[in-house]
């Protein structure tokens, strides 16, 4: 399966726009797979932030997970402040503490303005924006969470196979050019 829907100005994205690998993870942060999928990620991260593109999408199964719904709004709520990743990182960090006060005190950890995060919670500011990604994600073929795109292709495997798969992708156009040249 392609991925059908372009990366856009919603998306939370981070590595060079122009990197030779893109991957875009749908996640929910009360799910144990996408936990460990995200900690593989991680990984990936560390080692080739410079050369791979990572983005990642809301996909709340909030039919399954009580509180995905809102760990999603708190992530969105830390975007607007800046900062999404650092948010991002305590949600998958702490999968079973993702009650209003748990969130509540990510917020705090990373630095956000409290005034306005409490707000934007209370008022549910971008429920709507992450269910209209959500249902259109479904419109367009994303059935589970965690899905994983590679230069647009699906990929259902395991973080660890995630790392060699986009490794082997940078490897092979270090190759090309230097064979260029």
């Amino acid at each position: 399966m392609k991925l059908a829907i372009p990366i856009n100005e919603r998306d939370h994205a981070i590595g060079p726009p122009d990197a030779l690998v893109t991957v875009v993870n749908y996640g929910d942060y009360e799910c144990p797979d996408c936990r460990h999928r995200h900690l593989a990620a991680e990984k990936m991260f560390d080692q080739l932030v410079d050369s791979v593109r990572f983005v990642y999408r809301h996909f709340p199964l909030v039919n399954v997970h009580t509180h995905a719904l809102r760990a999603a709004e708190a992530a969105e709520a830390a975007a607007a402040q800046g900062k999404f990743w650092e948010m991002h990182r305590h949600l998958y960090s702490q999968p079973d503490k993702l009650e209003d006060r748990h969130l509540r005190h990510y917020a705090k950890q990373i630095g956000l303005d409290l005034d306005k995060f409490d707000r934007e919670m209370a008022s549910s500011t971008y429920s709507a924006q992450i269910l209209d990604n959500y249902y259109n994600s479904l419109i367009n073929g994303i059935t589970g969470a965690p899905t994983t795109f590679i230069n647009g292709e699906m990929f259902a495997m395991s973080g660890v196979e995630l790392l060699s798969v986009a490794k082997t992708i940078l490897e092979k156009n270090h190759s090309s050019r230097t064979a260029l040249l």
